[in-house]
């Protein structure tokens, strides 16, 4: 049930409300503007609306083809066999969109019954909308999901967690490079009332929240992009590692070397859009840095394994044995789907390439296919 207006003077838009907030407050940073058009309770982005699919905004991998969650379900049960089998064992899912990957993956872990049984499933996710969905698209799996509105929420214990596209909706900061200082880049309201981009006045005091690499010879006019909230799950991921195994896995599109430049974006009916435009009408992500989030886990005792690019991961794990199984009994309808999926998830020019795959663990723990492919014979 979507959330409804509770007075006569709520901002008949998320524009409106945006605006008396930077009347009052003054300009809002990057970060809290996204914050705002993604997760504003009665007109944010994700709280209204299903974005997925052809009829929404954007297609995501499990959206794409079952092969995507099967794999990441048979990639959970041989690192659930490295953590020793705990039981149980708490598979978490952040941001499960409509639950497709979930449902997949589950599906799939049924060929070791004994991970189906130790498995709780936990979802972080804050949409009433998506929560509905996923309990629907869950039915099926035997597993009642229980749902939180962040990772700090779950219960310590062995887990497993997975996060696809998840990474690129957390907010980011902007900072400008100017006079040897770094100014918050943030958004205002013009002369004419339209949202505007705008700097601070002071520079930045602590210049070390933003990464050495793009700190070292910084030249005027450079702009880092920075995401403290993914740092922050880093740092919880090895925070759980302290008491219990844990593995984690992160899929998104992104770049594995931090380089100055924004890639702040908005997505509308599968079409990039203004960001500063219509604010909650539009998906707004921006690329993952996955060199930063290498730096930031080794910090905190983590092993990272990659970043892989997303065909190679996908291809080894057998994606092209599973799909080659699935023809063998599909009509012609069915595998032209199931090898235009296959080559969209894995081709370099798709998205093969610039999505990427990073795995974090103890140091007891290596995922495959890390340090080598599944067996083709695990498929079935």
């Amino acid at each position: 049930m979507l959330a409804s207006r509770t007075s006569a003077d709520t901002p008949d838009t998320l524009l409106d409300s945006l605006k008396r907030r930077i009347a009052s407050d003054g300009p809002l940073t990057i970060a809290e503007y996204m914050d705002a058009c993604l997760g504003d309770p009665v007109y944010g982005y994700y709280a209204t609306r299903d974005p997925f699919g052809s009829a929404g905004d954007f297609i995501t991998a499990p959206e794409i083809s079952q092969m995507f969650g099967e794999l990441i379900g048979l990639w959970c049960t041989v690192i659930w066999q490295q953590m020793a089998t705990p039981a149980p064992v708490k598979l978490i899912e952040l941001g499960p969109g409509r639950g497709t990957l979930m449902a997949d993956a589950l599906r799939a872990a049924t060929h070791v019954p004994e991970f189906i049984e130790a498995v709780q499933v936990h979802l972080v996710e804050t949409s009433p909308v998506l929560r509905q969905m996923q309990g629907e698209r869950l039915a099926a799996s035997g597993k009642t999901p229980q749902w939180h509105s962040s990772l700090m929420a779950i219960p310590e214990g062995p887990a497993i967690l997975i996060a696809n596209e998840f990474l690129d909706a957390l907010p980011v900061r902007h900072f400008e490079h100017r006079d040897g200082s770094w100014f918050e880049r943030c958004i205002g309201v013009s002369d004419t009332g339209a949202l505007e981009y705008c700097t601070t006045n002071e520079p930045l005091g602590d210049p070390a929240i933003i990464p050495l690499p793009l700190r070292d010879n910084a030249m005027d006019g450079d702009l880092a992009e920075i995401r403290p909230e993914a740092d922050a799950i880093m740092e919880r991921v090895a925070e759980r590692l302290k008491d219990a195994s844990t593995a984690a896995l992160f899929i998104d599109y992104g770049h594995t070397v931090s380089t100055p430049g924004e890639t702040l974006q908005a997505i509308q009916a599968h079409d990039f859009a203004d960001p500063l435009e219509n604010p909650g009408e539009a998906d707004l992500t921006a690329h993952v840095d996955f060199g930063r989030l290498g730096d930031v886990a080794r910090d905190k005792g983590l092993q990272v394994h990659g970043p892989l690019p997303q065909g190679e991961f996908l291809l080894a794990l057998g994606l092209k044995e599973r799909c080659e199984r699935l023809m063998r009994d599909a009509d012609d309808t069915t595998r032209e789907s199931l090898s235009s999926g296959a080559e969209r998830l894995a081709e370099p020019a798709q998205m093969g390439e610039l999505f990427k795959v990073m795995a974090l663990t103890g140091k007891n723990l290596i995922p495959p296919p890390f340090t080598g492919a599944l067996a083709p014979e695990e498929h079935t």
